[in-house]
């Protein structure tokens, strides 16, 4: 069961109580690190520089070196203390559209729901956004980090997502010289794209990598020999509308087959086309 963190929504005089849980788990299969020797498991330490002693979590203390080798010691109830009544919620500092904010700009999901006594301002924010097609903007102190956050309207409630401030955002390393596009190969990846348009369903998507690395690890349990994952052909189409073309075509046969009908005849390479 994720932890809830409770907190408030401020935007105006309106006050919203709600916990917000973390919306992504971690599913992936993790490896230990062994003795190449005899398999021994690798374990790491804390140990105290000064006097070498190993530490246990309960031993350890924040602390900052404002000095070579000097520290000041800050606790979790002095850093709690310094935080402003505004800062132990999240405020809401103005509305935006969606579309505006680069995905880059994203970190890490949550999903809030309303606590006790806060349901219909919760519903009322979370509807009118949604009427408007908008998201909030807002701000709060997690940890000691002054964090952005946006307060994003779904059917079935609202997704808070943490938020990187410009400057932590890389400016792109590498530019490249853009090319111009004719219209017939601009048509020709229109019909592509939409012969690939189907609805968002995040039922549909795997993880078929893991599920291999499982099938390796249950393959190696059974002291059976690794056998080489199937290769697929590749295309090698060099030229770019004959590229499109191919990819169409692929595509219609594959709906077809999914639809359990006939595959439209492709149609005569025109000479010169």
């Amino acid at each position: 069961m994720p932890v809830a963190h409770r907190t408030v929504i401020s935007f105006g005089l309106v006050a919203i109580p709600v916990s917000m849980y973390t919306a992504t788990q971690d599913n992936d299969i993790h490896f230990h690190q062994l003795h190449k020797e005899d398999q021994g498991r690798i374990r790491y330490k804390k140990t105290c520089a000064h006097c070498g002693k190993e530490l246990k979590n309960e031993d350890i203390i924040r602390g900052y070196e404002y000095d070579k080798d000097h520290y000041v010691v800050v606790t979790d109830e002095e850093i709690e203390k310094i935080k402003t009544e505004k800062e132990k919620s999240i405020q809401i500092l103005h509305f935006a559209q969606l579309n505006q904010i680069s995905p880059v700009y994203y970190d890490k999901t949550y999903q809030a729901v309303p606590e006790k006594g806060g349901e219909k301002a919760f519903e009322l924010l979370r509807a009118a956004l949604m009427r408007e097609q908008k998201i909030a903007i807002g701000k709060t102190v997690l940890g000691t980090k002054d964090t952005l956050m946006a307060i994003i309207p779904r059917e079935n409630g609202i997704l808070i997502s943490t938020m990187f401030y410009q400057d932590d955002i890389r400016e792109l390393q590498r530019s490249y010289d853009i090319p111009q596009p004719n219209e017939q190969e601009l048509k020709m990846a229109q019909v592509l794209i939409n012969s690939m348009d189907t609805p968002f369903d995040p039922s549909q998507y795997k993880d078929e990598y893991q599920e291999r690395l499982k099938q390796l690890i249950e393959t190696k349990i059974a002291g059976k020999e690794v056998v080489p994952a199937k290769q697929e052909p590749v295309g090698n189409v060099i030229d770019l509308m004959d590229a499109l073309k191919a990819s169409i075509e692929k595509q219609n046969e594959e709906k077809a087959k999914r639809e359990n009908q006939p595959a439209p005849k492709r149609a005569s390479k025109k000479k010169g086309a």
